[in-house]
């Protein structure tokens, strides 16, 4: 005998919801398996009209990889390279992202050869204006 549609949910238990076996919740995949030490976390402070950077990852292990953000329109790839290339170590690439008219949503991503040197531009330039315009 088949069953009908109401018959199915009423039978159905309450609160248990289904999930992906393969898929983490949200909360585990922000805050990490509770068998593991949770993740140190940068804590931005808003910077008055400068280029703050974000460590890619939130861990203390060397970063390789850095978020650069608010900058100015007219800042350009070749820039950003020049002044990290200069001021910190040599650079696997930097990508300035656009929107979909091609203007600069004033955020780069800067990958560097070696490890530390990511999260040595972190400390040396997070929250700080870097052309003092």
């Amino acid at each position: 005998m088949d069953k009908s549609l109401d018959e199915i949910i009423a039978t159905r238990p309450r609160g248990i919801r289904r999930s992906n076996p393969r898929r983490q919740s949200g909360k585990a995949q922000v805050l990490g398996n509770a068998g593991t030490p949770p993740a140190t976390r940068a804590r931005a402070v808003p910077a008055s009209n400068g280029a703050k950077t974000v460590p890619a990852t939130a861990t203390q292990q060397p970063a390789d990889k850095i978020i650069v953000s608010n900058l100015p329109p007219d800042v350009n790839e070749m820039q950003v390279k020049e002044l990290f290339h200069s001021t910190v170590g040599p650079l696997k690439d930097v990508t300035l992202h656009y929107d979909a008219q091609g203007r600069s949503k004033g955020v780069a991503a800067v990958h560097f050869q070696r490890r530390g040197d990511g999260t040595k531009a972190f400390q040396q330039y997070n929250n700080r204006l870097i052309d003092g315009s």
